[in-house]
């Protein structure tokens, strides 16, 4: 099959990272849906170019960049190369993170160090260091937009509400990684008040995905294309929406 991206001009170049399955695929192709050109950064190389070829199918604009946010090297070439091909990031969306809690053996008692190192280290200082990166050319954009993919499990109030549907879910290292995530967030939307670039928090919901083990797509309410429309929704925000702020499909999620 002959696929062809020459057909519009896509105004916005936009960032998933986790971007070539799940989740991130499905931000990737609302997105690219709307115009954006749409890289999807993540390790699994062969995957990446399997889904920007059926992304490209469907005159989506795509590319694929290798990227693990846990190797600052990794992340370094990525920004090198937007800059070459593109000079300029205006939506970055920190899809990408992982829940070892739900998927390793004995992982049932309360702390677990190990697990907890692995966790935040890829979803809190995974973002930083993706954010970090990227923030020059989020900045030579006129509206920029820095989406972090959080998790109602990650608000401290909703943790302490025994109405809550996930007040029965202890799993600190994610639960936690989720709540500094949330804090990284609001820091930064203070640290960027001046400027054009806004960020906030979404939570797409208990999503269809592997994020939390083979069984997790059965259990999981949300297919990945209607959660993904809550993220898509952040990453295209008009110059009077907000910034700092926390959301989900249905609205305003409590810190």
């Amino acid at each position: 099959m002959t696929t062809t991206t020459s057909a519009r001009t896509a105004t916005k170049v936009a960032l998933v990272t986790g971007g070539n399955r799940g989740l991130g695929l499905a931000t990737a192709r609302r997105l690219g849906r709307a115009g954006v050109t749409v890289i999807l950064a993540a390790r699994d190389e062969e995957r990446s170019h399997a889904a920007v070829v059926d992304l490209r199918s469907e005159n989506i604009y795509a590319s694929a960049i290798a990227i693990d946010v846990d190797d600052p090297a990794s992340v370094a070439g990525a920004v090198d190369r937007v800059t070459r091909e593109h000079g300029r990031l205006d939506i970055l969306v920190n899809n990408a993170g992982i829940l070892p809690e739900a998927t390793t053996p004995g992982a049932d008692q309360p702390l677990d160090l190990g697990l907890f190192t692995r966790t935040l280290h890829t979803n809190v200082l995974g973002a930083v260091a993706v954010t970090q990166a990227f923030l020059p050319l989020l900045t030579a954009s006129d509206a920029g937009r820095i989406v972090n993919v959080s998790s109602t499990m990650g608000s401290l109030s909703d943790q302490v509400n025994p109405e809550s549907p996930y007040y029965g879910m202890v799993v600190p290292a994610y639960q936690t990684s989720k709540a500094a995530l949330n804090g990284l967030t609001i820091a930064l939307s203070k640290a960027l008040a001046g400027s054009a670039i806004k960020v906030n928090s979404v939570c797409p919901g208990w999503v269809q995905t592997d994020l939390g083990g083979p069984d997790n797509r059965a259990a999981a309410p949300t297919p990945a294309d209607e959660a993904a429309e809550v993220i898509a929704e952040a990453a295209l925000l008009d110059p009077t929406g907000p910034s700092g702020t926390f959301f989900d499909a249905a609205g305003t999620v409590a810190w």
